[in-house]
Formats: C-alpha cells, sequence, structure tokens
C-alpha cells in the first residue's frame, strides 16, 4: 500500500474534471446548483487562456511542495464560487501553465493491437486538439524488443487527424511522435520497471511527477504488473493512476480476488477500470437527455415507460479471436458490463451532484435492486454456418482455436427487472449478439399506449404501430430521434409515424471523438464517474454469476442460428412473452 502515492490535495477539485467541460453556448443557470455555476469556466475555454495547463485532481499531494495551504485552499473556494482564473492564481501562487509538473503515460502491452489501435490514436488526438499538458511524455512497455523508432514507426501508421481541422496534421504527429519512447521488459520483473522509472525520471525533469499506467495486457498479468509497478515505478511527489482493461473476471469470486490483490498495492481511487461504452458520445448524453429536458424526466416510470430495450449486434463473428472468446462468451464479454452499465445511467435517480461518487452511488442502487437473472429468462445461441449470396460464412466452432463441441453462447437475450418504485414490473430486455444481419448498438424506449386513444380505428389491431418510442442510437451513425403519430396531409384521416430526429451527423459539424479519448482524458484529470467502483463491479456479477454457473453446470446448448441472421427464433419468444416486440426487426435507416 505504501508503494503508489495517493492524491489528497486539492480533493475538493473533483469540479475541475467534469464540470470544467460543461459548456453552453448560452448557460443556463437553472440547469446547474449554485456550487457548479463555475463550470462556465469550461474546460475549452480555460484551455484556450491556457493552453499549456494540466487540470487534475490531484496536481500537488504532499506538503513539501506546498508553502502555504492556505492559499490552496482559497483557491478552491474560488473555483467554486466563481472567482475569476486569474484572481485563484493569484491567492494560490498555482502555476496554471503547469511549468512544475509533468504526466507520464506508459501503456503496459504497447505492441498489443489494443494500444495500436485505440489507446495511441486517442492521445494523439487529444494532443492534437490541445487537451494534453505541456509537459508530457508517453512510453510504450512490452516484451517485445523495439527502440524508440521502431515504436513510433508502429504508431504513425494509426495515427488520423480531425476531419474538420487538418492543418498542421503532419506537424503535430512529428511533435507527437518526440514524445513517444519504448522500453522493453517483462511484467512481472522489477528491476525492468525500475529501468522504467530511471527514464521516466530523466524525462520528467525534476518537476512534479504525475504517472498513468495504462494495462493493456491480459488480466492474469495484472497482478504482476501493478506489483511491479508499485514498488519500482510509481511517482515519488505526485499522483499514481492505473487503468485496468476488462475482464474482470469471470464471475463474482474471480472479480473480489482480483479486487483484493489490486488493492494490495493501490488505493481504490488510484484505479480506474475502463468500460469504454461509457465515453461514447450517446451513453455520455443520456443523462443530459434525461436530467435537463423536463419533457422526458416526468415520463421517466412506470407509468408511461412499457419497456426498455439494449440491443448490441455485431455483423461479423470472432474473426480469429475465438480462444479468448470462447473463454468468457458473450454474456461476459458485452451484457455483463457494456449493457448492464448502460442500463443503471438509464435507470438510476437524480443524483445529488454531477460527482463521480454522487453518480456511482445511484448506479449501485440500481444494480442492487435488481433481481438476479434466472435461466428461464435467458436464450442462448451459437452461429452456424450460412451461405448467402454465393458467398460462405463459417460457424462459430469453424474458429481453429475453438473446441468443435464448444457450447459458449455467442448470442444471449435476457429480461431484467428492477424492484423499486420506479421501475417496478418493466422488463429491460437485453439482446447481444455476433455475426447477426447488422451492427448497431441502440437504446430503445417504448412507452405505454395511449389509453382511450380516439384514433386506434387508424391502426387496426396493431397498437404497437402507435406507440410512441425514444431511440439513442450509440453507434454507428449516432442519433437520437422520438416516434410520433401525425396525420398524413390530405382530405382523408390517414395517419403516420414521423420522426422527430437529432441526427449527429447533419446537426455537428465536428467529428465525434473516440470513447477512448474522453476516458484517457478523465483518468489524466482525476474525473472518475465513468469509471466503475468497486461496488458497482461486485453488485454487477451478483447478478450474472449464479446464472452463467447454471448455463456451464447444465450444459445448456445454445440454439443455433445462421450466420447474418436476426438471430434465435427463442428471442422473439422471450420478448412476447412479456408482451414485448423487438424494436429492431423493422429498423429504419
Amino acid at each position: 500500500m505504501a508503494a503508489l502515492s495517493s492524491s489528497t490535495a486539492l480533493s475538493s477539485s473533483s469540479v475541475n474534471g467534469l464540470h470544467q467541460r460543461i459548456a453552453f453556448s448560452s448557460p443556463p443557470p437553472f440547469l446547474l446548483p449554485q456550487r457548479f455555476l463555475s463550470a462556465k469556466l469550461s474546460l475549452q475555454c480555460r484551455r484556450n487562456s491556457h493552453p499549456n495547463m494540466v487540470l487534475m485532481e490531484d496536481a500537488v499531494t504532499t506538503p513539501t511542495h506546498v508553502k502555504n495551504e492556505t492559499p490552496l485552499n482559497e483557491l478552491n473556494e474560488r473555483l467554486v464560487l466563481g472567482t475569476s482564473l486569474e484572481e485563484s492564481n493569484d491567492a494560490a501562487g498555482f502555476d496554471m501553465n503547469g511549468d512544475e509538473s509533468t504526466v507520464s503515460i506508459t501503456v503496459v502491452g504497447a505492441s498489443g493491437d489494443l494500444a495500436k489501435k485505440k489507446i495511441f490514436p486517442a492521445l494523439f488526438a487529444l494532443y492534437y486538439e490541445g487537451f494534453l499538458p505541456k509537459h508530457f511524455t508517453i512510453f510504450g512497455y512490452a516484451r517485445s524488443k523495439m527502440t524508440d523508432a521502431e515504436l513510433r514507426n508502429m504508431v504513425s501508421r494509426t495515427l488520423t487527424c480531425r476531419i474538420d481541422k487538418r492543418e498542421n496534421c503532419d506537424e503535430k504527429m512529428d511533435e507527437f511522435l518526440k514524445r513517444c519512447f519504448y522500453h522493453s521488459g517483462q511484467y512481472d520483473s522489477q528491476e525492468n520497471f525500475a529501468a522504467l522509472d530511471k527514464k521516466l525520471m530523466a524525462h520528467e525533469g525534476g518537476r512534479v511527477s504525475n504517472r498513468l499506467f495504462y494495462l493493456s495486457i491480459p488480466p492474469n498479468i495484472f497482478i504482476d504488473a501493478v506489483r511491479c509497478a508499485s514498488s519500482s515505478a510509481s511517482s515519488g511527489n505526485g499522483w499514481t493512476r492505473v487503468i485496468v482493461e476488462k475482464p474482470f473476471g469471470r464471475d463474482s469470486e474471480s472479480s473480489a480476488a482480483m479486487t483484493k490483490s489490486l488493492k494490495q498495492y493501490l488505493k481504490e481511487d488510484q484505479i480506474f477500470r475502463i468500460d469504454h461504452y461509457l465515453g461514447k458520445e450517446l451513453v455520455e448524453n443520456l443523462s443530459v437527455l434525461r436530467f435537463s429536458n423536463l419533457i422526458f424526466e416526468p415520463l421517466w416510470s412506470r407509468q408511461y415507460i412499457r419497456n426498455v430495450q439494449l440491443i448490441f449486434s455485431e455483423d461479423f463473428g470472432t474473426e480469429g479471436r475465438g480462444g479468448y472468446f470462447d473463454h468468457y462468451g458473450i454474456i461476459r464479454d458485452i451484457m455483463q458490463n457494456h449493457l448492464l452499465q448502460i442500463l443503471a445511467l438509464f435507470a438510476m435517480e437524480t443524483p445529488v451532484s454531477l460527482d463521480a461518487e454522487d453518480t456511482r452511488n445511484e448506479k449501485v442502487k440500481v444494480l442492487r435492486s435488481m433481481r438476479p437473472l434466472r435461466l428461464e429468462d435467458v436464450v442462448t445461441g451459437q452461429y452456424k454456418s450460412h451461405t448467402k449470396g454465393g458467398v460462405s460464412y463459417p460457424a462459430y466452432t469453424d474458429d481453429k482455436t475453438v473446441s468443435k463441441d464448444s457450447l459458449t453462447p455467442t448470442f444471449a437475450a435476457a429480461a431484467l427487472f428492477i424492484d423499486n418504485a420506479r421501475w417496478d414490473g418493466v422488463p429491460f430486455l437485453m439482446k447481444a449478439g455476433k455475426a447477426l444481419h447488422t451492427r448497431r448498438t441502440e437504446i430503445r424506449v417504448q412507452f405505454r399506449h395511449v389509453p382511450g386513444n380516439l384514433y386506434n380505428r387508424n391502426f387496426g389491431t396493431d397498437l404497437d404501430r402507435a406507440t410512441n418510442e425514444l431511440v439513442l442510437r450509440v453507434q454507428p451513425d449516432e442519433a437520437i430521434y422520438l416516434k410520433i403519430n401525425n396525420k398524413v396531409p390530405g382530405l382523408g384521416m390517414r395517419l403516420d409515424r414521423s420522426h422527430l430526429n437529432l441526427h449527429y451527423a447533419a446537426r455537428y459539424s465536428k467529428e465525434i471523438p473516440d470513447a477512448y479519448e474522453r476516458l484517457l482524458l478523465d483518468a489524466i484529470e482525476g474525473e472518475r464517474r465513468l469509471f466503475i467502483r468497486s461496488d458497482e463491479l461486485d453488485a454487477a456479477w451478483a447478478l450474472f454469476t449464479p446464472l452463467l454457473k447454471e448455463l456451464e453446470e447444465k450444459k445448456i446448448i445454445p440454439e443455433y442460428y445462421p450466420y447474418g441472421s436476426r438471430g434465435p427464433v427463442g428471442a422473439h419468444y422471450l420478448a412476447a412473452r412479456y408482451n414485448v416486440r423487438w424494436g429492431d426487426l423493422g429498423v429504419e435507416q
């Protein structure tokens, strides 16, 4: 526990993380409580004034670097009360240009696909947009033998500039790559991490050193890497944080064991368990849509909502990842984390504030209010080979890394229930699958039928045609649209369904940032709202572990479905049991 320094100073500045990134074109003060009105000093405008500034929760960590604690307390008060940035600067003697601190980002597992395709491009995008501090260094760490030049060559192949801001692209790439270095070492070698520490110190130049480790490695070596980083490469005078990628275990027992092991070397506030779906734009917009629009919050309950659907589909199979996937399956890979986290954000009560802990507290309450899944409320499937248009598509078990008699589901549908006053009796239907007919992630909210609807005869016997539906399309082609009924122009009385549509590509010219960009920036700033707390993880596994054990112990045979189809027929029977029709059956383009 002593190895990694835990940040405490400026702890009240949790407003710095999320709240300074809130910016309205015409700020409506009624949307924020008084203590968050300083959020009008948004991250955007603050970085325009101070492009090299480091906004982090724990910029200073030990009294040896604070000549007088009183000015820092005054700075916190001024940030909350909305005092000008210059006044706060003068009061605290705090160097907002970041000349006295530096951020060192170490990507552990730098030679892997995730690092190459997501992490390095996200870091470059943050640099390109001016969100990284003036002093930063990026180190790749892996077992592969590689020089700095070879790392830069590997990384450069995956870097792209923003669609709407391509000026100086090559120049920015060169500047970024000059900040990238490589150190080869074993993940369980304290000696190798100590050598990394020496290189980090050389680049930090005596400044306050803040260090972020991104563990882009298999979970079976997480603990070794954390132990070595803890003892040999943690910051001596700043904060140290570790981003941990899923999967966080296979069940309650393995997850609890991993958490216990991590906490031997880290405190909870140093562990950033990343679920990249929480960084997606539409998921981030979910709470804004609900809590800042009066028309939605009164309808957000069992009184008006008939069912909620969370749908994840991919139009490709395991594509060579069969060995990894076969160990986990679609329920662990998608439902227990991505979809359940979205469900918790959707269903939670209004948090006390936008602080990370207030939001995560409400999510935990939702998870603890949910019924454990029963086998009869779940349908599993596995894709089989199929020929379409003269093209043959392989079965899941055709993957050479998968056993021919594997029963691992590549598809699952489930009905979940939240036993609280707001959601009692409302089915939350989840559906996730690979090798389906389309690639799509959506949240679909189907409202109740209008009681005594005067126009029922115009819809015939299919009342579902008259149901209002709110759809949040998370990916691809992000959009929010509301299905309403309206009259078709003309002398007759013919009704039609229309969409009130917010199509992001049409409304906003800027490219939507990748989820990893938002989450990396939050980790650097110490904003934990979009990361998973240990009690959240415990509550999530408590829902799924009994089901997973039953599926494996009873060797439940999945229902087979053709590659490229809509999935097993059993999923439709499951929905029909709760008088629900899957909303993606006739997906609108």
